[in-house]
This record gives C-alpha cells, structure tokens and sequence, in this order.
C-alpha cells in the first residue's frame, strides 16, 4: 500500500502554510501538534517560528537546518556577522523588525536576505514593492536571528532615507491658496502618512519621477483580478514599467486622489483631478489625473503636461518650411478661425498653445475654454469648461464675447451650438483657433457641414485647417539604411522622378540611448488654406474630394505625402508613416 503524503493528510483538517506542511512532510512536528501550535498562533497574532521554538518542539537550531534542506537554501550562522559592518539603507528597518528579517547584500537587481521562514510571501512581496529588487532568501537560526535585529536596532539609529534617486528635488504643489476641509477619511489617510505609507509614497514618486526622465506622455496604473501594472506611453507606444503587489492598489489610488484633491471616499464614479511636480527651483511639471472605475478597482491615468512644451517655438514642431509660412500667415490675420484637427494624442493642443504662445503679447486679450485646461499659460484667460454646473463650451464662448476679446481658443468643437457661436466669433472681428476630431483637412469641412453649419457661414469664417499626426523619431545613433524595393516605395506613394538615388530610407535598430530604433515624435502635418477656389467648392455644398482635389492643385501635401517627405529626410522609418496616415 502506498505511503499517504503528509501533505494531502493535513488537507483534510485546516489550510495550514507552506513552512507547517513542509515541517510535517520532513516528519519533524505530527499533525495534531502542528495544527495546535499553529491555531495558538493565529489567536494570539504571534509568529508561528516564535511559538514553535518557544515550545520547545522543535529547536532554533534543528528548525535552520530542516529548512535548508527542504527548501534548497543556504544556512547561515548569522550570530557570526557584526551587525556595524553591513551596509546601510538597504531596507526599512520597521520591515526588518516586523518580519524578522536582516538585509545583508544587494547584488545587481537582488536582495540576499535573512529569515527563518523562506515561505513567508507577504514579507516577500512588501520587501520587493519596497525595494525594487528581487529577494533571494538565506536562512538563519531564529534564536539567533532576533539576537542580531536586537543588536542591530541598538547599534544603528534606524533611519531610512526615502530620498528621490538622482538627487532631484522633487516636491508636490497642488496648486491652492486655499486647502478644502478634510474628510473623515482624509483625516484618516494624513494621521498614516508616515512610516506606512512611505513605501506607496517612494513608489509613486520613482514612477512620476522616471516617467519624465523617459519622456512619457502618461502613465497608467492599472489593477487585474491576481496583477497590478504600470505601463508608461512612450513615444506613442505603451510599456509595461512595473508589476507591484496587488494590495496596494487601494493605497496607491488614495495617495494620489488625496495630491490631486479628489475624493477618496468616492470610487463608484470617474473623477477629474491635477496635481504639479517641482523638479529643481525653477521648473514644474502639471499632470492631469483621471480615475476609472473597473472590475478590480479604481484604473488612473496620470499624463504629463509640460508647460514649456508650448514655448518650445514652430520650428520645433517638424512644419516645413512652407508649411510654417502658411500657418503663420494664418495667425497673424485680425479675424477668421483656425481649425486643427487629428486623433487623440496626435499633438493638437500643443500646437494650439504654441500658436497662442507666438500671440501672447501685452496688447492682446485672449480667452480660452477647455475641458480641462492642460497647459498653464500666463496671460492667457484659462476657463475650465464644467457640464455637471453648466458651463459648456458654448457658454463660455458667449461668456467669451462679453468680455472684449482678441482671440478665442475652443478647446473642442462638439455640437452645432458651440460652432455657430464660434463661426460668428469669427465672422465679428475676433481670431478664433479650435479642434475637430477628422482624418484630414478636406473632411472637417464636410464634418462642419454635416453638424449643421451652413455652407456660406464655413466658407466666410474658416480661413486654415491643419491636420496632424505624431510619428516615432528614428534614432540618430543607430537607424540603419533600409533596402526596400522600388515597387514598395511607388506603392506607398512615392513618385518615379522622386526614386533618382540622391536619398534612402532608414529603418529602426535599437539602441541603449532609444526605445527600439525611435526616439521622440516628429510633427506630419497637412496645412490647408482656404483659397478662393476652395471657399466656391464649400458654397455649392460639394464634396471632400473635390476639396481635397484642388488643395493638391494649390500645392498642399496630404498627410501621407507630408509623411514620405519626413522619411526622404531621414526622420522617420516608412513603416512609421504607413502605420499613422492612410493612404
């Protein structure tokens, strides 16, 4: 008859960890003692290690070994170490004495650690969320491993330095005179900031931190059934950056609901918040917060909204030459609307704010509405637009025109009652610049028109449209010539006399210094003006083709065209530009 496991017997009594069920498979405690030790444990809250050499069961000593052996680790006599001559700072010494643990060497991406129990996985993983490193365990005798933590607590002051790496100075600023009243459970979540929190505190720190050093555009924060990720965009792609526990979720969603103003109590609803970032004395970072109710909590993305992106100038947006011209004649005009439109993330309000920053002058009065306003500009009249209190789009804008403006900056056109109003700002005097959500420039003339705006007022009001898409910058350092055949090239639209060997195509490689052959975003753009040819073409109610049709006769590239011209000059791979326009 076969052996019963001693494993599978304990089963069928009560779920006992893994250190108990290894000590009666190796024969060392019965069943019966080994469940009483264990329940005695669990009532009185202390370690089962402490109540079992404390009962004189099993010894300190024997304890060591039997785990050495079962579990493949190695022993240590740490009674053998000086405590003084360890290195410091590897871990919180709260941890060490809540878990029974000494940090004795970091090596690489690991921790060698001391304990007496390898199967402790909650000390584990909080060792590792706190950390960033991996555990690799060694096992000490327990007797002497709390002579050691005695020794160590005596000998050192204990402190941890839960410093930013790098040396950056790195502060939250939230951006109020006046802080609102705390709740109960704001109250609750200050009055535990401390030593409890400083692991949530430092991780979301690292994360915002390293997210712009990496040049991310958002961070996302997202909770699983059995994971919990954190992903960064990264040139327009998305990377998993980190896999902490599971049970900080809550925290971490609480920690930056509270920097952001939001309220913690409340998870069942989407909320809206901001926060800042100080990097050294004289530059701030915004991030715009937004929560998200999903199956297994509260999923947040934080994006990051650099002011001086919209001072970087024109140039540094990837316009050519002509292109630039155009649009700069377009801005400096008294009155009309500027319209820009292109995906989400495709760059619209950086371009908008670039605009707005080249007219930003004493003189002028401008007005903007947003939902929400990303980018901090002064002298620039900010509106955050709010439905829930009603101040729409088109209630701002007619605010708007009470208040003597310049120009207007919409922040989106949604309905016919925010166009007409902003059609009429236009047509009365005042520069309006706003965005639409279309493929090209030709269609969101037709978008107008299918809104409801009449033929005559788009036509008198719309004086340029630009479409934008981001594509992924090759890497200077690495980007390799690429060897495509010319039936590819002429497919994705390049023309024959275009093919006369004085250029040639680079593709992606991958470097230490980018992120697999790319490095940044580079601006494509289609700038249409509306001509005289176009504004007849609107009048008689025609078509995006047509419109697009005789911008090509008047000289303006298409997205895709704009594109190829950006591989020509070796600043972006073909594969990219397909990828980001149609054809």
């Amino acid at each position: 008859m076969a052996a019963v496991d001693p494993l599978q017997k304990e089963a069928s009594s009560i779920a006992l960890p893994g250190l108990v069920r290894a000590l009666i498979a190796a024969e060392k405690l019965s069943q019966k003692t080994a469940e009483e030790i264990y329940k005695k444990s669990q009532s009185g809250r202390t370690s089962f290690i402490a109540e079992l050499t404390g009962s004189g069961a099993v010894s300190a000593t024997d304890l060591a070994h039997t785990v050495s052996h079962v579990f493949g680790t190695p022993l240590l006599d740490i009674s053998a170490i000086d405590p003084i001559r360890l290195p410091k700072g590897l871990l919180d010494p709260k941890i060490c004495s809540t878990y029974r643990v000494v940090p004795l060497a970091k090596r690489g991406s690991r921790l060698i650690v001391a304990t007496a129990d390898p199967t402790d996985q909650e000390a584990s993983e909080k060792i590792k969320f706190t950390t960033q490193l991996g555990v690799d365990w060694v096992i000490a005798e327990y007797d002497k491993l709390n002579r050691f933590l005695d020794a160590s607590a005596k000998a050192s002051s204990g402190s941890t330095d839960y410093s930013i790496p790098d040396g950056a100075d790195f502060d939250f600023d939230f951006g109020l005179e006046e802080v609102a009243p705390e709740t109960p459970d704001e109250s609750a979540a200050a009055a535990n900031s401390d030593v409890e929190d400083a692991p949530i505190v430092k991780f979301l720190h690292k994360m915002l931190l390293d997210a712009f050093h990496m040049r991310a555009s958002d961070l996302h924060f997202e909770p699983y059934e059995h994971q919990y990720r954190v992903r960064f965009r990264i040139d327009g792609e998305l990377r998993e950056i980190a896999s902490p526990p599971i049970a900080i979720k809550d925290k971490l969603a609480s920690r930056i609901k509270v920097i952001s103003r939001l309220d913690i109590s409340e998870k069942r609803v989407p909320q809206d918040g901001r926060m800042k970032l100080k990097i050294g004395p004289d530059r701030v970072i915004d991030f715009r917060v937004s929560t998200l109710p999903t199956l297994f909590g509260e999923k947040i993305v934080i994006r990051i909204l650099d002011p001086s992106s919209a001072k970087m100038g024109i140039e540094a947006l990837g316009y050519e030459q002509e292109e630039k011209e155009r649009l700069l004649q377009a801005i400096n005009r008294p009155y009309g609307m500027i319209l820009v439109t292109g995906p989400t993330g495709s760059g619209k309000t950086v371009s908008l704010y670039t605009c707005l920053n080249l007219l930003n002058k004493p003189g002028v009065n401008i007005a903007t509405a947003e939902d929400p306003s990303e980018i901090n500009l002064p002298g620039v009249n900010q509106v955050n637009v709010n439905e829930k209190a009603g101040l729409t789009f088109a209630v701002a804008l007619r605010a708007f025109l009470r208040q003597d403006p310049d120009i207007i900056m919409v922040g989106e056109i949604r309905d016919l009652e925010t166009a007409d109003i902003a059609v009429k700002a236009a047509q009365t005097g005042h520069l309006v610049l706003s965005t639409l959500h279309t493929n090209d420039a030709p269609t969101t003339l037709t978008r107008l028109r299918n809104m409801g705006v009449a033929p005559f007022n788009i036509a008198s009001s719309v004086i340029l449209i630009t479409a934008q898409r981001l594509a992924r910058r090759l890497c200077p350092s690495c980007k390799q010539p690429a060897d495509i055949p010319m039936e590819a090239l002429l497919d994705a639209g390049f023309q024959e006399h275009e093919l006369d060997g004085s250029w040639m195509p680079y593709h992606a490689v991958g470097c230490s210094a980018c992120n697999n052959g790319y490095k940044g975003r580079v601006g494509i753009y289609q700038v249409m003006p509306i001509s005289e040819e176009i504004q007849r073409i609107i009048l008689r109610d025609g078509s995006a083709l047509e419109i697009a049709e005789q911008s090509r006769l008047e000289g303006v590239r298409s997205l895709r065209e704009s594109g190829l011209h950006k591989v020509k000059m070796g600043l972006t791979s073909l594969e990219e530009v397909l990828a980001v326009t149609n054809d």
